[in-house]
Formats: structure tokens, sequence, C-alpha cells
């Protein structure tokens, strides 16, 4: 047996049993060896039946007597009389025919179960059965409890476990000797026995210790050789000038924060280098960061150097645009917006332009890399909203460049600094954690859904003095099973009644790309009083004049999600409002109390790592960027231990040849932390 092998190659698993495994992610030996236990049940302690109490016991019994009956349809009874030196009790199993025929007299067995009151007697009810004689797997141990599924229950895979014990006992240690013995490891093949049976607390824990490592070393590993091997391309030297900057610096027209001026530092010593910068610009809503990457653009253009400035749609795409030749056009700059709606002779002139350097900053969606556009002298590339760029975009710039032009990916959703190193580890990354002055705070209530009225009230006010609002709903279509709010519904409902004077329009995610940039683009021109709307509404998307934002089943939401939907208000001079409304009037939840409590994103996302973790905090665990079994995510302090030692093993790369499987591992992970 090797571990590419079916996991129908072992005994009693057919077909059926195959299939069902696979549904949990279980096709080869190596995947169930890697299926770990979700929790454990104790049952390693044994208890003379004299001294049984009521609860969870196990037991070394021998059976005196067994009888079984149906006392009705479908119910079926077997019950045992238990003993042993000490002590008597009775045990009951319900629709278990086969039972009696497995508690042969005078045998010896360990019973694991609950001891409690049934039918005017305490019982020991349904207990687990295991010969003494045999290897324990369901009771006197710490029993391992795995997902299930439909038709395959957890107890079936133990059997499967012991059956690969022999086979786990050999496998070849992967980590350096070196780093097993510094780190006070155990050995993988220990780690690996003690997760599905471990003897003791103890040994869990040191398994868990192992198997954690293992995890979180392959990962900060690969993301480190990632790293390295995207500073062996050549890129372009794009020195900092004192007189550009001075220029750019009093056309800004306001003061730029000492956070922006760091950010903005560490990305000209970047450029200056000639290796490529791959850094990542992290601001809360609102903090600037698209003036930092106007200011190395504008550094970029004084070196005769193009840059490419992407965003995820065309509203974003057309904002930024604006924005930038508002700022830099008087100072030389020429901006040109590449998006699909710039089509035809107007779409082949900028084309043109662009090939022949006449266009120094072209803004527009991810298709200027993925089109046929090519640049003069493509040196700095801006992109806003995602976080990593892989090896195939890479490529793809590489293409329409002699040289790796410099990567600056930018967010505002604040990434957990555990998160930051596993996810985004090949990236170095500026902070932005200062808000220009000035900026009014946004009020934000908790409303019971039994107190819209005075909402309603509120918001027509707002309409009345001019401003505009958001109405967010979790869902695009209605729903009986999950009670929540959708935009359809509420876009209907309120059309008819409370604002059937007012102009309401409707955005969620099944419109067409063209619906929705229609729709953002009459609510930035005033055309529409209210936006009813899912989440959607993009981030960035400035509408100045827009300042309340109601946010109906708002528990449906994480803070971090709630933080970003807040951000959408507040972008103006008016005093602007966040109206939180849970689907229920029950005490608001944890986080929507913390999202009242704190304005500060970095903090939030913190607290939305710890009450959701990361698989629905970021999606990563259906995108496989994330595959942490046993390691805490929020365990930053781990986190950064381990990456010290990646960074200095990344150091001598090449002795990764002398560890094929750790080599293998890496590869795997290097794959699933890029973009492809």
């Amino acid at each position: 047996m090797v571990l590419s092998d079916a996991v129908s190659v072992l005994k009693g698993v057919g077909p059926a049993l195959a299939e069902k495994l696979g549904y949990l992610g279980v096709h080869t030996v190596r995947d169930l060896i890697y299926f770990f236990p979700r929790r454990y049940d104790d049952f390693s302690h044994l208890t003379q039946l004299k001294d049984v109490q009521p609860g969870p016991i196990t037991v070394k019994v021998r059976v005196e007597s067994v009888t079984a009956r149906h006392v009705r349809r479908g119910l079926h009874i077997t019950e045992a009389i238990i003993a042993d030196d000490t002590s008597k009790l009775r045990a009951t199993w319900f629709n278990q025919p086969y039972r009696p025929e497995s508690l042969k007299n005078g045998k010896e067995f360990y019973m694991s179960g609950t001891f409690d009151f049934q039918r005017d007697r305490f019982v020991l009810q349904n207990p687990a059965v295991e010969q003494v004689k045999e290897f324990a797997k369901n009771t006197a141990r710490i029993v391992p409890i795995y997902r299930q599924t439909e038709g395959f229950k957890s107890h079936q895979v133990r059997p499967m476990i012991e059956q690969l014990l022999p086979l786990i006992k050999k496998l070849r240690e992967p980590l350096p000797p070196e780093i097993v013995r510094e780190q006070e490891l155990v050995p993988l093949s220990e780690a690996l026995a003690q997760i599905h049976f471990p003897d003791s607390s103890e040994s869990l824990e040191r398994a868990k210790k192992r198997l954690a490592f293992d995890e979180v070393f392959e990962l900060l590993l690969a993301a480190q050789l990632n790293k390295l091997e995207h500073q062996t391309h050549d890129s372009w030297q794009i020195a900092y000038k004192q007189e550009a900057a001075d220029v750019l610096t009093q056309a800004l027209p306001f003061a730029l924060t000492n956070a922006q001026r760091r950010a903005t530092w560490e990305i000209l010593q970047d450029m200056q280098g000639g290796r490529p910068m791959n850094r990542l610009l992290q601001g809360d809503v609102g903090s600037g960061k698209t003036a930092v990457a106007a200011f190395a653009g504008f550094m970029a253009h004084a070196n005769g150097m193009q840059t490419a400035f992407m965003a995820p749609t065309e509203v974003l795409a057309t904002q930024h645009a604006e924005g930038l030749a508002k700022l830099l056009e008087p100072l030389g700059v020429r901006v040109g917006l590449l998006v699909g709606s710039v089509k035809s002779k107007p779409r082949e002139a900028l084309l043109k332009h662009i090939k022949e350097g006449q266009v120094d900053m072209v803004v527009g969606t991810h298709a200027l890399i993925q089109s046929p556009i090519e640049f003069a002298k493509l040196g700095f590339v801006v992109i806003d909203e995602q976080h990593r760029f892989g090896v195939n975009q890479r490529a793809a710039l590489l293409a329409k460049s002699s040289r790796m032009p410099h990567l600056l990916a930018m967010t505002a959703t604040p990434i957990p600094r555990s998160l930051g190193l596993t996810l985004y580890g090949e990236l170095d990354v500026s902070i932005l954690d200062e808000r220009p002055p000035g900026r009014t705070p946004i009020i934000t209530e908790i409303h019971s859904p039994h107190s819209r009225e005075p909402l309603y009230k509120a918001i027509d006010a707002q309409i009345t003095a001019g401003r505009q609002v958001y109405i967010i709903c979790p869902l695009v279509s209605d729903s009986d099973t999950l009670g929540f709010k959708s935009v359809e519904v509420e876009h209907a409902h309120l059309a008819k009644t409370v604002f059937k004077h007012r102009r309401i329009g409707l955005l969620h995610g099944k419109l067409t790309s063209a619906q929705k940039d229609q729709v953002m683009k009459e609510f930035q021109a005033g055309a529409i009083d209210i936006l009813v709307a899912t989440t959607v509404v993009e981030v960035g998307v400035d509408v100045p004049n827009a300042t309340i934002i109601l946010i109906e089943g708002a528990e449906r939401f994480g803070l971090a999600q709630l933080h970003q939907l807040r951000g959408r208000v507040g972008r103006g001079m008016h005093q602007s409002y966040c109206y939180i409304v849970p689907s229920t009037a029950q005490k608001p939840s944890r986080r929507l109390q913390e999202i009242v409590k704190s304005d500060d994103g970095f903090y939030l996302a913190e607290v939305d790592l710890q009450i959701r973790g990361p698989g629905e905090l970021y999606g990563t665990r259906q995108h496989g960027e994330l595959n942490l079994r046993v390691a805490n995510i929020t365990d930053t302090k781990l986190i950064s231990h381990i990456q010290k030692i990646a960074e200095q093993f990344a150091g001598r790369a090449a002795d990764l040849l002398q560890y094929p499987e750790l080599q293998q591992r890496v590869d795997n992970a290097r794959r699933r932390t890029t973009f492809n």
C-alpha cells in the first residue's frame, strides 16, 4: 500500500463507501491519513461499577446475561447485566439487533457511554463496546470524532485508520532534522498516529504542535520562495527625484498624513532598487491609498515610465481616472481611461497613444493586462482590491515590458496580521493606519426591526435636505426559509409605500455589468435618492452626497463587511449615519456591538477573524488557499516565530532537494498561494 492508492484498497471500503468518503474530500490513502478528527471524546478513564456517577463513563466489565425484544413496531431493545468485581448494573441498546450475538457471556469488554436515568432507573445507555483483548478504537481511550455525511458515520473511519497505522509508522520525516530537534517536535509518523489515536492528552497536544508547525511552515516557506523568485527578475530603476516630489506635494489639496508619508517612502525606496517591487498597501476606508499610488505614479512619470492603474470595475476605474486626471494632468501627466465602454475609433486612438508613449497613466479594469495592449515603457502597476498577483498575471505583465514592472496592490479591507503572513507572505506590506484630519465620524446605531418608522422619517428628512441613502439587504430574492429581507421585495415595497414620492434604484449581483455600471452612474449623478442594494455596492466608489446607510438583516454580515458597508457614507462634508437593523429584536450579537463600539477597521478585522475564522471571513477554505487543519490562524505569535524559520531556510532553498517530500508539499503550497 502506498499513499497515492485509492481508499478502496482498504478492507471494508467498497464503491459505495468510497463515494461517501469522496464527498468529504477523501480519495486516496494520503487524504485519509490527513483526514483529522474534528474533536475527541475522552473515555480513557476507567471507572469501577461501585463508583459510577451520572454522565459519560468507561467501564471494564463481564456480561452476565443478555435479553432482546421488540417492544413495538420499529423499536428493538437489547438489555444486559454487566459486572466487575465491585458491583453490577444494567446496560441498554436501542435498534441494535446484532448486539446480543456480539456480547458473548463471560468475556470482558470495555463499554463507554452515558450513565443516566431511564424509565425509573439508572442504566448505561447505548454504550460503545469492544473486547478487552482488541486494539481499543471506540472505548477506553481518547476517542476521535470525525466529520460525517449522510450514510457515513464517524465510527466507520476508525477501523480504516487502524489499518493504516503500519504505513504511518514507516512514513519518512519531511523536515530537516535540525528543525525537528531545535523546535522540539515529535516525528511526523508519531504525530499522525497520535492525532488519530492519542495515548494521552499530552501526546495529543504534542501531535497537534507538530502538525500545526508543518502546516504553517510549508505555507510560509512557499511564500518566501515565491518572493525570492520574484526578486530574480530585473525591473526598472525609478529614481527618487526631490523636485518632482516637491511639485506634487505643493499641488495636493491636502497635507499627507504621517502614515501616507511613511508608505510613500517605502514604495519609492523599493522602486529605486532595480528589483521588482511586490508590495501590498493596506488602508482603512478613507485613509488615502489613492494619493499614495498617485505619488508613486508621478515619480514613475518623472523617470519616463508609464503606469497602469487597474480597478475591479468600470465604475471604480472611471472614478480613479477622473481623480487622477484632476490632480496630475495640470502637472503634465497624460491620463487615459481604457474600459469596455470606450469603443471603435476612440479606443483605437487610445491604444495607439499608449503604444507610442503619449499616455503616461492608463486607468482601466484587469483587461489592461489581458488584452493585446502594448505599452511604450511600462514601469509601474497599481492593482486595486486584488491582494495577490500570481505567476500568470506576472507573465502577462512581463510580456508588455522588457523588464518586470513594479507592483503595488491596494486594499481597503484591513487584513489581520496572521492572515497577512500566511496568505500574503510573499508581499511586503505598508499600512495606512491614520485618516486625514477633519473627517466627521459616522454615527452608528443599532435599531430594532420594530422601529423602522423613525428611521424612515430620518431618511426622508435627509433626502429633503438634498442627501442620498443606501439601503442594504442580504438577499437578492425573497427566501421564506432564511427570513431575511431581499432587495427585490424591499425595493418594490418601499417604492409603493413609504418612499413612493422618492426615486429608488435597485442594484444586485444578478444584473449585468453594464446594468450595474448604469445604476451606479445614476446614483453618483444624484438621479437616484435611495439605492436598495446587496453588498455588490463597490468598495471605494465615492458618492459624497450619500449620508445614510441602513443595513437590514445585519447579523448576516461579518464585522469587516459591515465596516466596509459603513464606509460607503461619510465621504463628504455632511454628518453621516449608519443604521444597523437585525432581523429579530433579540439582544444584538457581539459583532453588532463591536461595529457600534469601534470605527477602526484593523481592530474589527482581528475581532472578525476570532469570531468567524478565516474560511468565512475571506472564503479561503472554498478556494483552497489556506488549508489549515490543525494550526490556529489567530495564533500570531506562533506564525511570526515560524516565519523567521521559513525565511532562514528559504535562504538556502537548494537544501529542499534533500527533502523530496517537503519539496512536494511546498510546491503544492506555492501553487495555492498565487492567483492562477
